[in-house]
């Protein structure tokens, strides 16, 4: 037999014959030419249950009924109205999808017990949306999620680019040019447009580039405008996360003979500047700011403010007169 099918109603009468002559499950099963737990598990879920000893067994016209039920369009919660009213109302009271099958697992027999999966199901389908229940989730979006992992990141990325490939002198901050680049996405309400962050790890200075989309190539666009006018010597290496933004990495390469490096999957924290700059930059440009109001100097604005803010790691000096120390030198030498 060419993959699972579903028992019908003659294989029900069979094994209703079957098991009425005293065959065990086994042989049920071996007559039937289905694993045993097939059987087991068919006279265990289409028993009829009733207070009449009787009226209590497998029958297979029942049994029939019973598994063509479950495979109505719509679902348990679907079937059964008071079930349905009664997630609604607790998701309107502000109560997730889990805690409402925990209870309902807790006190059993006050109504049937539901999977939080399952209620997922009913709320982002036909009826649930009818509702507008996802508005009640905790995360209130409209369309659900992937339930499961994202597929590994489109990024092809050399062992000599992995994070661990990175040299001693990147790490410990001992010398200027390394740095580590982030997008700040903002509403999609908004549009597209979002903001590159860079921060150079030695004297953390900032650079906000305006992006247009995620498109890879726009946004390697905007980090060489905005490095190319610095020496080689500070602009040598740049760390990303494996986004797929920052796939055409390999531009800055040919373009400013920067070496990129990326975190290890899963771990944005390895690039431990950009993050915690991130987080200064969102105190002036939240999630919910429409970027394409602002001009360019309200965000340069933004970035100077952040320059010229002294840091306790640089000895309350700010990051402006860190890295310009280092340009004169550079000059000067």
């Amino acid at each position: 037999m060419n993959g699972y099918q579903h028992l019908g109603l003659d294989e029900r009468r069979d094994i209703y014959r079957l098991v009425a002559t005293g065959r065990s499950v086994r042989e049920v099963a071996a007559t039937l030419r289905r694993h045993p737990s097939t059987i087991y598990r068919e006279l265990k879920r289409n028993r009829h249950l009733d207070e009449h000893p009787l009226f209590r067994g497998y029958f297979p016209t029942v049994a029939q009924t019973m598994a063509s039920g479950r495979r109505v369009r719509g679902g348990k919660i679907a079937r059964k109205p008071e079930l349905a009213t009664y997630i609604a109302d607790r998701l309107s009271a502000a109560w997730s999808p889990e805690q409402i099958a925990g209870y309902l697992r807790r006190h059993r027999g006050l109504r049937e017990t539901v999977c939080h999966e399952t209620i997922y199901q009913f709320v982002y389908g036909p009826d649930g949306r009818s509702r507008g229940l996802w508005r009640y989730l905790p995360v209130a979006r409209r369309s659900r999620r992937q339930r499961y992992a994202r597929k590994p990141r489109g990024l092809h990325i050399p062992v000599a680019n992995t994070i661990g490939a990175r040299p001693e002198e990147v790490a410990d901050r001992r010398s200027f040019g390394h740095w580590e680049g982030d997008l700040l996405i903002f509403k999609m309400e908004y549009g597209k447009a979002n903001l590159t962050s860079l921060v150079e790890r030695r004297s953390r200075f900032t650079i906000l580039a305006r992006n247009p989309s995620r498109h890879s190539a726009g946004v390697m666009a905007g980090i060489q405008h905005h490095l190319r006018g610095m020496p080689p010597s500070l602009r040598q290496s740049i760390t990303f996360d494996r986004g797929t933004e920052f796939a055409a990495f390999a531009t800055l390469q040919e373009k400013l003979a920067m070496t990129s490096y990326f975190c290890l999957p899963s771990a944005p924290w390895q690039k431990g500047s950009v993050e915690n700059s991130n987080g200064r930059i969102r105190r002036f440009l939240p999630s919910d700011t429409d970027i394409a109001l602002l001009s360019d100097k309200e965000i340069q604005a933004v970035v100077d403010r952040l320059n010229r803010t002294p840091r306790k790691c640089l000895g309350y000096r700010t990051p402006q007169e860190v890295l310009g120390e280092q340009i004169a030198l550079l000059k000067a030498g």
